[in-house]
This record gives C-alpha cells, sequence and structure tokens, in this order.
C-alpha cells in the first residue's frame, strides 16, 4: 500500500490566538470558510461533527468526530465525505488539523489533511484548504 501523504498550508493572521479560534468554532463563520457547508457539532472531544451542502452541483453530507479540542491552540477532528467514492471505513478518513501558533503580527495557523491517497489529492486538499485559511484571515482580521 502507498504511504499517504499529507497537506499542508500556513499563515499569519493579524489578530490574537483567541480571534482566530472564535471563527474556527462559530458555526456560521466556519460555514463560510468551508465553501458554505453547515457545521454542526458541540466542540467536545469524541463527539460527531458533520458538513452538509452542495458541492459541484451535488448534496453532501460528510462526518468525522472531534478528536482535540485545546482553545486558542488545537482542534482537531476526523473527515470522511461519500464524494470521494471511497467506503465508509476508517482507513478512509482523513484527519484535520487547525494548529495556532502565537507569531509576530498575530497568530500563526497551520491547516493540515493526512491521508490524501495520491500527491494530486494532497495538492487539491492543499488548495482547498489554502482557501479555508485565506477566509479564515479575512474573518478573524475584520
Amino acid at each position: 500500500m502507498a504511504q499517504k501523504l499529507t497537506a499542508t498550508t500556513t499563515g499569519v493572521i493579524n489578530a490574537e490566538p483567541a480571534g482566530v479560534w472564535a471563527v474556527l468554532i462559530d458555526p456560521e463563520l466556519l460555514s463560510q470558510a468551508f465553501f458554505g457547508a453547515e457545521v454542526e457539532t458541540d466542540w467536545r472531544a469524541g463527539s460527531p461533527i458533520t458538513f452538509s451542502g452542495e458541492w459541484n452541483g451535488k448534496s453532501f453530507q460528510d462526518k468525522g468526530e472531534i478528536v482535540t479540542v485545546e482553545p486558542d491552540k488545537l482542534l482537531r477532528f476526523t473527515h470522511y465525505s461519500p464524494l470521494s467514492g471511497q467506503p465508509d471505513l476508517p482507513e478512509n478518513y482523513h484527519t484535520v488539523t487547525f494548529a495556532l501558533t502565537p507569531a509576530k503580527g498575530g497568530t500563526e495557523l497551520t491547516i493540515s489533511q493526512s491521508n490524501a491517497g495520491s500527491e494530486e489529492e494532497r495538492t487539491h486538499s492543499e488548495a482547498n484548504w489554502a482557501q479555508v485559511l485565506g477566509t479564515v484571515k479575512q474573518l478573524a482580521e475584520r
């Protein structure tokens, strides 16, 4: 089996970690960052998280589980999308991590997604997460 790849994007946001964190856990703001998907969870480790909406004209409901919640520092959850065409098995879930680090001028936000099955998938995921990071930056800086 091929080694799984990790997509990563990093940027500095001109806001304190608490301000960035507030965007990440606000369902309405997070929806803007997640391409309009409705995000539902209670943000507690072990709780389910769902993302529902429309992507490229197809309705979807992705799901996962909250893994780690460290306010103003770290948010990690698993993610599975039926649109991937893969069966709903643990080995087909990604782990998505939002790591916040105080930085000169604000907060460094690193978003990573593990378990990409190919270089093409990794590159595609990095482009999507770069867009998410850009929107989180806009929302946190306003």
